[in-house]
């Protein structure tokens, strides 16, 4: 995911397909997305097939678009938080029931990524993607890497390294290298898991999302990024490669949801049952390199994606992976260690 850009795509057509379409043809459809977290193509599909106009706005990070949902912004139909958010939403009643769930096709959705404990029967969202965060680094500079302690002990070395600009992703690096649970609100156990990331905060140069352009360049020689950097990897065979830290990682989950105050309310659950097909589940992989929970689309996935390991790890590397839940009111516990590290840098 290149989290960072800022873009609008329009998927028009030029024609409708057929006649009997045409009220469906009117209006528009407003997603409110990751950056480049979706293929271009998927939407220009939806457009040709609806004659509805998509138009896509991008966000950064999970509270950069609830902040900018509950400031009033308006107009937006469909947003893709993760699941933590996605309980967070929820519980905030910013969420439209449209009975996902109950859709013929949803029998292609894997049950495990069911995963919102505000959602457990998906009324009001579709799981949309799921991925791991690991580290991507150059090879020209580095010839092998395979944990999060070769990171830093690259950084301890002089090497430039970048760590996400995300206080839980970063802050569990620490309870992961610690043993304990990136959900952990125990807070000896958060500070003990602040304190390995500053304990290497003089050797850490930047924490950002925008780090694949220096990776590739050799102006950086790894970061702690997302599995969507097997896209540059596949572009970069001889540059730059990505893993999965030994000692274990983060997993991520998106979901499709839509907002209480969606304008566009019939074409945003629209959108959620195409998004239902394999065919487009699996369209989406294939530019975005990412995991899907639509069952039979797996079988649709390019080989070269489907046995990549660090996209579709085996069972005891899956059994590594942490994933987010909303922690509530102990997430100050993140946010103050989190201050603390940003202000030491």
């Amino acid at each position: 995911m290149d989290i960072r850009k800022s873009t609008k795509h329009c998927a028009t057509s030029a024609f409708a397909i057929f006649a009997a379409s045409a009220a469906s043809a009117e209006g528009e459809l407003n997603l409110y997305n990751w950056g480049d977290y979706i293929n271009p193509a998927v939407l220009t599909a939806f457009t040709e097939e609806t004659g509805i106009d998509v138009n896509l706005d991008t966000y950064g990070s999970n509270e950069e678009m609830l902040a900018r949902i509950q400031a009033g912004a308006s107009g937006y139909d469909i947003v893709f938080p993760s699941v933590h958010m996605h309980d967070v939403m929820h519980t905030l009643g910013l969420l439209a029931p449209t009975n996902i769930g109950q859709h013929p096709d949803f029998a292609n959705i894997d049950p495990q990524f069911v995963r919102a404990e505000t959602d457990p029967d998906a009324e009001y969202c579709l799981p949309y993607a799921w991925g791991n965060v690991g580290v991507v680094y150059n090879r020209t500079i580095v010839e092998n890497m395979d944990s999060w302690a070769d990171l830093f002990d690259l950084a301890a070395s002089g090497e430039r390294i970048i760590l996400l600009d995300d206080s839980r992703e970063t802050i569990g690096i620490g309870h992961i290298m610690n043993g304990t649970s990136v959900n952990s609100t125990d807070e000896a156990e958060v500070v003990a898991a602040a304190d390995i990331i500053r304990a290497n905060l003089a050797n850490v140069s930047a924490f950002s999302y925008d780090s694949i352009p220096l990776v590739i360049s050799g102006d950086v020689a790894a970061a702690h990024w997302y599995v969507g950097a097997n896209i540059f990897v596949q572009q970069n065979p001889d540059v730059l490669a990505y893993y999965i830290p030994s000692e274990g990682a983060t997993m991520y989950q998106e979901d499709m949801c839509v907002l209480a105050d969606a304008p566009n309310m019939e074409n945003a659950v629209q959108f959620l049952e195409f998004y239902l097909r394999p065919e487009i589940a699996a369209l989406n992989v294939e530019q975005q390199m990412n995991g899907t929970p639509n069952i039979p689309a797996q079988a649709l996935i390019p080989s070269e994606i489907a046995n990549n390991q660090t996209i579709y790890p085996d069972d005891d590397v899956l059994g590594q992976l942490q994933i987010f839940v909303d922690l509530g009111q102990d997430l100050r516990l993140y946010n103050r260690e989190w201050t603390s590290i940003r202000t030491s840098q």
